[in-house]
């Protein structure tokens, strides 16, 4: 599916008539590193005083990790890109996600907001305590929270910085690919394994496999 609109402004679009609803759609970047890294440090303390020994902790937070990944995959292809047939949810999805799609170089609006990413983290919290007992819960989550914050960090910086060679360059690619190309594939940010697993990568193109990337 092809974008009709995009803008490459770096200035914030209005979203909202109420001032306090337009605050709390924009976030700073750096503001999920201030209020998660205290809960990844506390989990984790929680864990080791819960009887853990490091490799488990270690284990369960590189599960955790691994979890986000498919999260994130599936919150961008199932939810954030879900198409409603009604005008209010229309404006629910741009509100979410639309918005990202035709200001994707709104600096302020390309980590989620912690009116979004509270309530998510209690909710996957809660979800996974059903499964783990609590010394495994203590390392899990923080694993998981972990993936967020990549995600969120690595996110800002494919639209704010320029990679010149490696990995992070490829994996911008494959982002831009998404943005600027073809937003029904490359669903993966901080990973594009769930993309290849599941068939929603981008074809390589030339002699040495490179992607093509279209230029906004």
């Amino acid at each position: 599916m092809k974008r009709n609109y995009i803008s490459n402004s770096t200035e914030s679009t209005r979203m909202f008539k109420a001032g306090w609803m337009e605050a709390l759609s924009k976030v700073p970047f750096f503001v999920p590193l201030i209020i998660y890294i205290p809960v990844v440090g506390y989990f984790l303390y929680r864990s080791f005083a819960a009887g853990a020994g490091l490799p488990s902790v270690a284990g369960f937070f590189a599960l955790g990790l691994l979890a986000w990944t498919i999260a994130e995959y599936i919150l961008h292809r199932f939810v954030f890109h879900y198409q409603p047939g009604s005008k209010w949810g229309q404006r629910l999805h741009f509100i979410f996600h639309g918005v990202h799609h035709d200001y994707p170089r709104d600096a302020l609006r390309l980590v989620m907001p912690p009116s979004a990413s509270i309530p998510l983290a209690f909710g996957f919290y809660f979800l996974f305590r059903m499964f783990f007992v609590a010394a495994h819960l203590y390392a899990f989550f923080p694993g998981f929270v972990t993936g967020y914050l990549v995600y969120d960090m690595m996110h800002y910086a494919m639209h704010h910085a320029n990679f010149k060679s490696g990995w992070f360059k490829r994996i911008k690619q494959h982002h831009m690919l998404h943005h600027y190309d073809d937003m029904s594939k490359g669903y993966g940010v901080s990973s594009v394994l769930w993309d290849k697993i599941f068939h929603s990568d981008f074809p390589k193109m030339g002699p040495e496999g490179a992607v093509r990337q279209k230029k906004a």
